[in-house]
């Protein structure tokens, strides 16, 4: 419920921090975003409808306050995964918006502007090269010293462990992460483009996929890798966490001069960050895939505390040109809390800071 909750806190902002016009990025993106805040309280609205229901049941001494605990529990788990199980297609619009926006299939403004003459429109300046080719660039977002980025990142995972280095023994090279958010991006000098401030919030969802049909379980009081007893085509612990972000970014992207005025283009050129994040964990799921004796497929999700730390931080960096860049990121927190041998997480792959 929770991780439902910061999806639709972060789209909305994503959209209200845009200029929407028909059909672009952002007008897309916010019919995700109130798909998603539909389906929530569609879910809620029928969840207090049953606990009403089962509360009528209590007062009247039709059923025990055991009954009523086991029905109340029974019914939120069932509406949790209803939000759950609804949201993953909008997730996967969602996704297929961002790749259509880096394939340049979606525009994230009009294509067609007002002019410098219409007070508060959406303006535009050209720049020519010592080539002669011209580029028409975004004015109001030039001029501003702070700008907001739609984050989007996707890669791989690698479990390090104490002593041992990366764990290639115990777990598939597809074990993935995916990363998005809201940022603001400001620059931290008046006349200079080259030192910028990136700060914002995201989700960081770590994907942990073990070999050898193993499975994660709490064994005296630890979390390690044991043996399922059975054939497994998908096993996996996923760890969610909510994270702020801060990187120091500098932009050897330059300054545009245009006549007498200047500009400061946002990603425009080769672009270097580091820096770091901290946060805390919302959510962690085991999920296995099988093929039962009667053939059927079965997929089952395990819930709970898989003893993933409450709180994560660690230490992130980036390079890249305009909105792409390669990232990298290192907990350094260990994932589990009570493990005697210390186990972190490293991240490395695509980052997109879609302007």
């Amino acid at each position: 419920m929770k991780t439902i909750t910061f999806y639709v806190v972060a789209l909305l902002c994503f959209v209200a921090a845009k200029v929407n016009a028909q059909q672009t990025f952002e007008q897309r993106a916010s019919v995700i975003a109130e798909n998603i805040s539909r389906i929530a309280k569609q879910e809620k609205d029928s969840l207090k409808i049953e606990v009403d229901a089962v509360n009528q049941q209590l007062e009247n001494n039709q059923i025990t306050q055991a009954q009523a605990d086991a029905q109340r529990q029974q019914f939120a788990e069932k509406r949790a995964k209803n939000i759950e199980d609804r949201v993953v297609a909008e997730q996967e619009k969602l996704a297929q918006l961002v790749q259509d926006k880096v394939d340049g299939k979606v525009v994230s403004k009009p294509t067609k502007g007002y002019s410098f003459s219409i007070p508060g429109g959406y303006k535009e300046y050209s720049t020519t090269d010592s080539l002669g080719n011209k580029t028409v660039r975004n004015y109001e977002r030039d001029v501003k010293r702070t700008t907001s980025q739609f984050l989007f990142a996707i890669g791989a995972n690698r479990m390090v462990t104490d002593g041992d280095g990366i764990d290639t023994d115990n777990y598939k090279w597809n074990s993935d992460f995916y990363e998005w958010g809201f940022t603001w991006n400001t620059r931290m000098l008046k006349n200079n483009n080259l030192l910028h401030l990136r700060y914002g919030f995201s989700l960081q969802s770590n994907n942990f996929r073990p070999k050898d049909d193993k499975i994660f379980a709490l064994v005296d009081g630890q979390t390690v890798l044991t043996p399922s007893g059975i054939d497994l085509d998908v096993s996996r612990l996923r760890i969610v966490n909510l994270v702020v972000p801060v990187h120091l970014e500098f932009d050897f992207g330059g300054k545009k001069v245009n006549g007498d005025k200047t500009y400061f283009p946002v990603q425009d050129g080769f672009r270097v960050g580091i820096g770091g994040y901290a946060g805390f964990n919302v959510k962690e799921k085991q999920i296995i895939k099988f093929e039962n004796e009667d053939g059927n497929n079965v997929k089952q999700r395990t819930k709970g505390s898989f003893n993933a730390n409450d709180f994560v931080y660690g230490v992130s960096a980036y390079v890249g040109i305009g909105d792409i860049a390669l990232y990298a990121k290192y907990d350094l927190q260990t994932v589990f809390s009570k493990n005697d041998i210390d186990q972190n997480n490293l991240s490395f792959g695509m980052r997109f800071d879609l302007n």
